[in-house]
Order: C-alpha cells, then sequence, then structure tokens
C-alpha cells in the first residue's frame, strides 16, 4: 500500500503521544493472548503505522493550479499538510479552454502516479486507449502496435484533466486561490509576494515551504535564477504548432480510428489527431514558423486549404473548419529548458515543467512532471520530516532523468515526422517488436522502455542508444526485407548483444 494514500486514523482529534507510540513499540503478542488484547495490539500497531507516515504538519503554498500543482496538492495534503494551491490565471473550470491544448498521452509513469494517492479510476473514466499508430501516408494508411499486446497509452483532453484535478484536489482538502499575481518569493522565508501588477502594492503571505509548479516561465524559477550558481538555459525550437479540430459524426461516433495515435509525417512538418470523449479528436499541426512549408507561408484561406489539399489529403473532409480554426487559434512555441539547482535549503522547490520543460514530442511532460512527485513522495516516506535531505535527494535523482527525457523528446521529433514514413524504418520496428516478444529478458524496445516502464529515463536513453546501433548493423544485412523474421536474424541480434 502507497503511504500518501492513507488518511488520518479516526481518533478523538488529538495527535498521539509520545507514550503511546512506545507502547506501540514494545507492545508484543503472546501465546496466550485474548481476542479482545490482539485486537488492541492490531490497533496500536495500525496506529503507530499512520504516525511513522504522517509527517509534521507544515502550511504549504503550491504556486500553479496545472496538473502536476493539482496533483502534488493532494500528495502533500494525503501527509498532512495545509495546502494553498495559487494561480494567476482563473479557474479553468469557469472559462472555455484557449485553443492552444495538445492532448496528453497517460502512459506508465503517470498512471502510478494518480494510483499512489487513489484517483487513477478516476481519471480512466475520461482517457481513451490508443494502442497503435496511425500513419497516413499520401497513398495509404499504416498501422504500428505500441509495446506488447494489451499496452496503450490514453488519450486525455488537457482541459478535462486539469479540470478534474482541481476538483480532487479541492475533494482532498487543497485550497485554491485563482487570479493572484505571484511576482516574487523571498526563498529564506518562503514568503509569496502578491499583488495586481509587477511595480503595485504586494501583500506578503507568509508559508513553511513553496512548491513552484508553475510552468516553463515560472515566477518562483524566475527569482531563484537570481542567485549565484543558479545554471538555467532554454532553447526555442524552430518549429511551432497551432490546434485545429475534427468533429464527430452526426451519430457523436469518431470519423476515424478512436484507438489510435493519428500522425501524418511529412518530413520536416507534420499533423497528429488525439481522439476525445466526445467523439471530436484534437488535432495539433508542427511546422517551421519560416520557410516554404511554414506558418509564414500560409496567409491566407486559400493557401491553408491548397495546402492541405496538397499534403494531408484525407484530412480535408474530416476537418470542416480548417480555415477557420487555423486562423482563430494561435500559433504556439516549442521550447527545452533546463536548470539547477532544483531546491533551495528546506523551503522552496520546483517541480514539473518549471524546472524542465521538454518539448512534446515523446508525450512524455505530463508523465515526467508526475513521475518527479512520485520520488518526491519517496523521498518523504524515507526521509520523514529532514525537508534538506528530501528535497537534496529528490534533486539528485531527478535532474539527470530529466535531461535524458528532454533528449529523448528531441530526438522523437525525427521520428514521427520522417521516419514513420520511411519503410526501412516500419521494417525495423517490425524486427525489433519480434524479437523482444521471444526474447523479452534480452529486448525491450526504447518506445516501451519510456512508456510502458518505470526504469529511469537516463537507463532507457543509453540502452535505446546501444539499441540502435545494433539494429543499424542488422539493417544493413543483405536482403534483410526477404529475411527479417528469419532464425539469422535472431542470431545476428544475439551475437550483437554479447
Amino acid at each position: 500500500m502507497e503511504a500518501a494514500s492513507l488518511q488520518r486514523p479516526e481518533t478523538s482529534g488529538e495527535r498521539c503521544e509520545p507514550r503511546a507510540r512506545h507502547e506501540a513499540r514494545r507492545t508484543r503478542p503472546n501465546k496466550s493472548i485474548k481476542p479482545r488484547d490482539a485486537f488492541n495490539y492490531c490497533l496500536n500497531l495500525r496506529t503507530y503505522y499512520y504516525l511513522l507516515l504522517m509527517q509534521k504538519s507544515l502550511k504549504i503554498a503550491v504556486v500553479g493550479s496545472g496538473l502536476v500543482g493539482s496533483l502534488l496538492a493532494i500528495y502533500l495534503k494525503k501527509a498532512g499538510h495545509t495546502v494553498h494551491v495559487y494561480d494567476r490565471s482563473p479557474d479553468i473550470r469557469k472559462i472555455q479552454f484557449s485553443g492552444r491544448s495538445i492532448n496528453l498521452a497517460m502512459s506508465h509513469r503517470g498512471w502510478k502516479a494518480l494510483d499512489g494517492v487513489g484517483i487513477g479510476d478516476e481519471v480512466r473514466k475520461i482517457a481513451i486507449p490508443m494502442d497503435k499508430r496511425a500513419i497516413h501516408l499520401k497513398d495509404k494508411l499504416n498501422f504500428q502496435h505500441y509495446g506488447k499486446e494489451g499496452e496503450s497509452i490514453y488519450s486525455i483532453s488537457r482541459g478535462t484533466l486539469n479540470r478534474k484535478m482541481i476538483d480532487l484536489a479541492e475533494e482532498a482538502g487543497a485550497e485554491f486561490f485563482f487570479e493572484q499575481r505571484i511576482w516574487d518569493v523571498s526563498l529564506a522565508e518562503a514568503t509569496l509576494h502578491i499583488g495586481e501588477t509587477e511595480r503595485g502594492e504586494w501583500k506578503d503571505v507568509k508559508y513553511d515551504m513553496v512548491f513552484g509548479a508553475d510552468g516553463a516561465f515560472s515566477r518562483i524559477r524566475h527569482r531563484m535564477q537570481r542567485q549565484s550558481m543558479f545554471n538555467y538555459s532554454q532553447e526555442f525550437l524552430n518549429t511551432g504548432y497551432k490546434e485545429l479540430n475534427i468533429p464527430a459524426n452526426a451519430d457523436g461516433l469518431h470519423k476515424l480510428d478512436k484507438n489510435s495515435f493519428h500522425i501524418w509525417p511529412r518530413g520536416n512538418y507534420m499533423l497528429i489527431a488525439l481522439p476525445n470523449l466526445d467523439g471530436s479528436f484534437t488535432c495539433t499541426l508542427f511546422m517551421p514558423f519560416e520557410g516554404e512549408n511554414s506558418f509564414a507561408a500560409l496567409t491566407d484561406r486559400k493557401s491553408v486549404e491548397d495546402f492541405f489539399e496538397k499534403n494531408f489529403p484525407d484530412s480535408i473532409d474530416v476537418i470542416p473548419k480548417l480555415a477557420e480554426d487555423f486562423f482563430k487559434n494561435p500559433t504556439s512555441t516549442l521550447v527545452t529548458m533546463k536548470c539547477f539547482p532544483w531546491t533551495f535549503e528546506d523551503k522552496v522547490a520546483l517541480i514539473g515543467d518549471a524546472c524542465h520543460a521538454i518539448v512534446p514530442f515523446y508525450g512524455q511532460g505530463m508523465n515526467a512532471g508526475f513521475e518527479d512527485i512520485t520520488v518526491l513522495n519517496e523521498m518523504m516516506q524515507k526521509f520523514g520530516d529532514d525537508w534538506t535531505t528530501i528535497f537534496s535527494e529528490y534533486q539528485k535523482s531527478r535532474k539527470p532523468n530529466a535531461d535524458a527525457i528532454a533528449e529523448l523528446s528531441y530526438r522523437n521529433f525525427m521520428e514521427m515526422s520522417s521516419n514513420t514514413a520511411d519503410e526501412k524504418f516500419l521494417l525495423q520496428k517490425k524486427i525489433e517488436k519480434r524479437f523482444s516478444e521471444k526474447f523479452p529478458d534480452k529486448w525491450l524496445p526504447l518506445y516501451s522502455r519510456v512508456t510502458f516502464s518505470h526504469n529511469p529515463y537516463t537507463e532507457a536513453l543509453a540502452i535505446g542508444d546501444k539499441q540502435n546501433e545494433i539494429m543499424g548493423k542488422v539493417m544493413q544485412l543483405p536482403e534483410i526485407e526477404k529475411i527479417w523474421d528469419s532464425e539469422a536474424v535472431e542470431n545476428k541480434i544475439l551475437e550483437l548483444l554479447k
């Protein structure tokens, strides 16, 4: 049982005295123990177990009511803390989402974090499993299955999930404060400075601890950057994205296969589509900002429609408001952000995109942020009230893995936009899948290692590089297209693995 999922024991409202803890340790059953005494003994152990799990109650601020901030609030509440969540934006449950969302792909790491506080099943109700890629080439449609049979990633609307997470956090006891602008934080005192404007009057709100979960352009990190010995970098892609929409059929059903991640790979640009519960698909067009095939080249309705007719012909009939959505929705940027350290003493810590924003091409941004919380919770259980050690071990564990998934995500853009349209690449994936099914103890494909396991991202990156080197040699075998499923190919891989 995950410690964070446990509630406080029902008592008279007072915390057990140290003597009760001692008695719980001291008490031992014997052969002549009576049933009532046995019950009391078990009750004492249960109470003591809960006491071990609960930390000293602190007043904690979480800045950012997004996915990571809301889930973190639930974990902190379950650990016995008072939790206030601040966000400069209005309550997302009361507004229309902005039209700049890339649907989320929940995988093993994300589910582990949700299940750790008992809310995974609630989220599964709003998720659609996708067990394969549907690769839309100009003249045909290919399917490429993920992982082993029964393994899927799950499409979830970002807005729908965010609303659900805030509801669940409030049910757990966290208190939310929307439209509150945090302009600065006093690190040593864990004090937030809140005001209408950056140069206007501020009010100071003191906490025992502050978590910055406020995204890639975090105000909490901005303050930490002004310290000596704080390393920071950000790199924007010259590729941006724009949201489009495939509505449901008149009968409410999906126009495309709803259990597929749809992708139209076209080299340095691509279109993707992920299913929603209402029968629609959220589409995202990724393109360079400048150049021949770019956002800059699509300046009017005709140029947009001509571009899609030429490059995504099978999408024309399913995106009825193509030009309208194209010019209504914003063109957004993609950034990789790295920094270190992520913490300040035992007072302030960054989490999620605030300390490791990545591009979305592995579908791991949310999953990596949720895994931050899983690791933080493990450290809380291990080190109790020693928050200096908790923070130190948390960032030591997560920083290398955050850098690894950033690199993997950047690389995966090429796989999605170009390689998925290449016959040799698809053949390589078939060979890998067949070999891993026959020798599961010797080969777990990189995608499965990232998506369908809890192995460290650093391990996935290192082993993935080695596997890619091996497959490069395998693909050079004479007539590989004819012998790809032969014993000779198996033996070659086994030989190269030694």
